[in-house]
């Protein structure tokens, strides 16, 4: 049985991976990246809200683990 769901997941991901090639489109003109000369490409987007998010992510599943460890040590 887990031959056969390790066999379906290999399949469906590189079924699913086909749509997900593409090219990257043609560069923007020059002077158009932002409202200033120092601004980067793209707008600066930001990235904070993300690095918390993945930090507190993280942390909920590494304090779920430690849990189920110390509850299976009570059992024994």
């Amino acid at each position: 049985m887990k031959t056969i769901k390790f066999i379906f997941s290999v399949l469906v991901f590189f079924i699913l991976s086909t749509g997900v090639m593409a090219q990257v489109g043609p560069p923007d003109p020059p002077g158009e990246h932002g409202s200033g000369d120092d601004e980067a490409p793209g707008g600066g987007a930001p990235i904070g809200s993300g690095v918390f998010i993945l930090l507190g992510l993280s942390s909920v599943y590494g304090s779920k683990k430690v849990y189920n460890l110390l509850k299976e040590e009570d059992k024994d």
